[in-house]
């Protein structure tokens, strides 16, 4: 049992969105501890009363994605509205809307037809030998014309990229908390890049959960050592 474990505290890092799970454990090592960091330093400002509650950054962005898939708007209009709001997010903003764009309207392989929307799903994976949970929410749910549902989860990051073993245990996470959809109908989505992971292209290899698991005990240990420094 960790020493924070000891204490009884519930700290952020073990309760994380699948996203961010996946940054921390494949970041090189400079920005996975700038990361780490900062959810220090949030937690901090909470506990203090201090945090100014910036709110969800990317979740303007996919909701407006959402709608685009719907055909209820057009994301190049709501992106551009979305920045003239708030010019934090003119950098960012466009290169997700390009990324998601060049995968929805080229890379997708599904039948080109009206979408209509899915059930909300969500779910989440306990791993006990590291005492986390990991959240899977928020998705974008479509059911097209043959009536196949698809679910597709968003990575925002800009760094780093989801890489072939990422994808893997991105979608290997995605089938453990999202049980009531096939796994054939999973994606991940890449968007900046607009690259997006299923099973048929990235099988499981049976490994998937002993491997994050070790990569995201050592992010544990990476927390509750800088967490010291903060005391």
């Amino acid at each position: 049992m960790r020493k924070f474990e000891k204490l009884g505290f519930a700290l952020p890092i073990n309760n994380l969105t699948l996203r961010k799970a996946l940054k921390l454990a494949f970041s090189d090592p400079a920005s996975r501890r700038t990361d780490i960091r900062g959810i220090i330093r949030a937690d901090r400002a909470r506990e203090a009363g201090t945090d100014s509650g910036g709110g969800d950054f990317y979740g303007p962005f996919w909701y407006d994605a959402k709608q685009h898939v719907l055909g209820l708007s057009d994301l190049h209009v709501d992106t551009q509205s979305r920045i003239d709001s708030n010019p934090r997010r003119q950098n960012l903003y466009p290169q997700l809307r390009d990324g998601f764009l060049l995968w929805w309207s080229e890379r997708r392989r599904w039948v080109n037809s009206p979408y209509e929307q899915g059930d909300n799903h969500f779910g989440q994976i306990y791993i006990s030998q590291i005492g986390m949970t990991i959240r899977v929410e928020n998705l974008i749910s479509v059911i097209d014309g043959h009536g196949d549902e698809y679910a597709v989860y968003p990575y925002f990051s800009p760094e780093p990229n989801i890489s072939e073993d990422a994808g893997r245990f991105g979608l290997w996470g995605m089938t453990e908390a999202l049980t009531e959809i096939s796994p054939s109908q999973l994606r991940l989505l890449d968007v900046i890049r607009g690259q997006s992971f299923s099973l048929d292209r990235s099988p499981l290899q049976g490994n998937e959960q002993e491997v994050f698991t070790a990569r995201l005990s050592a992010v544990i240990e990476e927390y509750e050592a800088l967490l010291s420094e903060y005391e």
